[in-house]
């Protein structure tokens, strides 16, 4: 019987981040905190509490792209509270310091919940076979140990993720609408750059993590998931310019991105 997603976890409750820092990639606009403002600050952090944020227990590191725009992609920091044996949500950042943006959510269930869902609905999820299986997402700071366990139960869950804040165009405050993303599903997709610069930084190796977990069974993929791959990716369309690229079943061919990683494109929506 497959241990419970809960005792895999237990051991990320006792550390921190782990490895180096990550910074947010984007300056808000805004002036410093007045000294007013910080003693307001420092006298709700001792008297409030704050039980949703407590109940964070798991930092999971990983990539995302733009569903139907699979060029357009970055690095994703998870902050996850489990609610239950097959259901979990992640607050997700663009980096792990104090300042970091809050770019979006992402809920994570299991593959039984997932099957119940209609096809509809499983369009905008992903599965997290590759993820795992790559060595791409990964637990800072825990033992190694305690991260494969975590991963060989999160091989058998699916995603469904929204970014607000595209703090990977440089967008220094949350501009656009919201926009579905999608994980890697397949060798050759995520950025070699990308992911090295990200080992590097944390001073963790996706291709060791990839032999490490050979062992980890692949269970069968729902075909309702990673619809994008079937012709098919569900996006919101954008009338304010910052995703031109997008609309319901749209989907566009690879582009090359300018340096700022500006995303464009002329698709509509069908």
């Amino acid at each position: 019987m497959r241990r419970s997603i809960l005792s895999a976890t237990a051991a990320l409750a006792l550390t921190a981040c782990g490895g180096g820092n990550t910074e947010s990639s984007v300056q808000a606009p805004g002036a410093e905190e007045t000294a007013k403002t910080k003693v307001l600050e420092a006298g709700a952090a001792l008297l409030q509490d704050r039980p949703p944020i407590a109940a964070i227990n798991a930092y999971l590191d990983g990539f995302h792209f733009y569903n139907g725009r699979v060029d357009a992609q970055m690095e994703a920091h998870h902050y996850c509270s489990l609610l239950n044996e097959d259901v979990i949500q992640c607050t997700i950042y663009d980096g792990n310091v104090r300042d970091a943006k809050l770019m979006g959510v992402e809920y994570i269930i299991s593959a039984k919940l997932f099957a119940g869902l209609p096809e509809q609905e499983k369009a905008l999820w992903h599965s997290h076979v590759h993820e795992v299986k790559s060595g791409q997402l990964i637990a800072p700071g825990i033992p190694e140990v305690a991260e494969h366990e975590l991963m060989e139960k999160l091989i058998h869950t699916y995603g469904k993720t929204w970014h607000t804040w595209h703090t990977d165009l440089d967008k220094d405050l949350p501009r656009g609408m919201p926009q579905l993303m999608m994980g890697f599903t397949a060798d050759g997709q995520a950025s070699p750059a990308m992911v090295a610069a990200r080992d590097a930084r944390l001073g963790v190796s996706s291709e060791d993590k990839r032999k490490r977990r050979a062992d980890i069974p692949q269970p069968a993929i729902n075909p309702g998931a990673d619809a994008w791959q079937k012709g098919r990716a569900v996006q919101i369309p954008d009338s304010t310019g910052v995703h031109a690229h997008g609309g319901s079943n749209a989907v566009k061919e690879p582009s090359n991105r300018d340096q700022n990683a500006t995303s464009k494109g002329s698709d509509e929506g069908g």
